[in-house]
């Protein structure tokens, strides 16, 4: 189970070394001379391939669990499979990051679940990517159990995430260091707009404090981490490639297609299906085929499920999405992984592994995988729109203002409602950081 989560979740360029990896210590895996393409079907040829197995072979393990338990493996093996998931040197994303440490905490299934859920809406970045409120209505859980869900994983490395916004993740910096009644604390928590404009005068009056105190808070707090998860940013390495593609027929119909762009093809070698008959006087070796066989057996199993998953997950995109693949990002409908869990019949943490790291080229260019699933609004007409599309209608706003009058956030939540969509000024002040764009004082230029 271990070994398909890590197969699941690893991008494109991670599992080609997984692949790699097993396929030098396992020897009765082989990798085909060429990349190959797996159809996009739901049975590989690789399946196939392996019913050809003894029939030994096929039950063995099952066998060898009934008759003697969840013991562990030969110390051989067990060697080999510890130098596998230590071995792996690709970059883990934060997700991946913070479910090892939640498998690591002594919690009940329920808060596990939840806490599970709630990493899979956290960004790159390591901000959630809506309230808390609205994840509520997206998921099967209530709001306390998310608020417990969130505490735990605030208190997971790195410090400063699972909040909604900048200041948040500063205040939970220096909570964690023991410094939550400090001057820097009230000075993000009160004054952190005046202290990306260097008034430092200003918040020393406020505050009660002298000038000097400001500058030496001022430069504590620049120690802190503004993006807590940097140091796993999985677009940080240029090669990207996309897991699933959009296509159309010739009838115009869209449908998915796995491009499997350097994964190599794996197989069990012939060699040792024929050498398990021979072995019958000698038990040891035979046991020692077996269970690399059967580990084989295993990977491939996973790698066929990891694409099938991904195949699914693209087919109900499209499924979900028509207006999005006619008119582009801006139309949008919430989707969540809840959703698509029940209709293809997986638990919602499942789809948070699939997707994560994944990417998907669109007719309306490359997409993270994960960039379909949020919650939305309604809209006067009744119509509701993904918060990828209000950050999508920000952004255009924001492009086509005046660049000696820009939009206030308390404009932009003006014209928003002139399109129908309302929206909390705090809201969009939120999508405004996760577009980076500066507050309207620091946009403004004179002409």
């Amino acid at each position: 189970m271990r070994q398909s989560l890590e197969i699941l979740q690893a991008s494109t360029m991670e599992l080609s070394q997984l692949i790699n990896q097993v396929a030098e210590l396992n020897p009765t895996l082989e990798i085909g001379e060429e990349i190959e393409r797996l159809d996009d079907t739901l049975e590989p040829d690789a399946e196939h391939d392996l019913e050809n197995l003894s029939e030994f072979d096929d039950t063995w393990r099952e066998d060898h669990i009934l008759m003697h338990g969840s013991n562990q493996p030969s110390g051989m093996n067990d060697e080999l499979r510890d130098f596998l998931y230590n071995s792996i040197v690709a970059p883990r994303t934060l997700q991946q990051h913070l479910v090892d440490q939640l498998n690591q905490s002594a919690v009940d299934d329920d808060k596990h679940a939840a806490a599970e859920y709630l990493i899979g809406c956290i960004n790159d970045q390591g901000f959630l990517d809506d309230h808390l409120e609205s994840l509520v209505t997206a998921s099967p859980f209530s709001l306390k159990e998310l608020l417990s869900a969130q505490t735990l994983i605030q208190g997971f490395d790195p410090a400063g995430v699972a909040v909604e916004d900048l200041s948040e993740s500063l205040l939970l910096q220096l909570q964690v260091s023991g410094r939550g009644n400090s001057l820097e604390s009230r000075i993000i928590d009160l004054h952190l707009d005046d202290l990306a404009r260097h008034k430092f005068a200003d918040i020393a009056r406020a505050l009660g404090v002298t000038q000097e105190a400001v500058v030496e808070a001022a430069d504590n707090i620049s120690e802190l981490n503004p993006d807590p998860g940097a140091a796993f940013d999985s677009t940080s390495n240029p090669h990207v490639l996309p897991d699933l593609e959009i296509r159309q027929n010739l009838n115009g119909e869209y449908y998915a297609h796995l491009t499997n762009e350097y994964i190599p093809t794996l197989r069990i070698d012939n060699h040792y299906k024929d050498l398990l008959a021979k072995l019958s006087e000698n038990p040891k070796a035979r046991k020692y085929v077996r269970e690399n066989i059967n580990e084989g057996r295993q990977i491939i199993h996973a790698l066929s499920q990891r694409q099938q998953t991904l195949l699914k997950i693209g087919t109900e995109i499209i499924a979900a999405q028509p207006d999005f693949l006619q008119y582009g990002r801006g139309k949008l409908r919430p989707m969540t992984m809840h959703e698509i869990a029940g209709i293809i019949g997986v638990h919602a943490a499942t789809i948070s592994r699939a997707v994560s790291s994944k990417y998907i080229m669109t007719p309306h260019g490359l997409m993270e995988l994960r960039a379909f699933f949020s919650s939305g609004y309604t809209t006067q007409q009744g119509t509701t729109i993904a918060n990828t599309g209000v950050r999508d209608a920000i952004q255009h706003l924001v492009y086509d203002e005046d660049p000696s009058k820009p939009l206030s956030d308390t404009a932009i939540e003006k014209k928003l409602k002139e399109k129908g969509i309302k929206i909390a000024r705090r809201t969009i002040a939120k999508y405004r950081d996760q577009l980076d764009i500066l507050p309207s004082h620091l946009r403004k230029r004179h002409q």
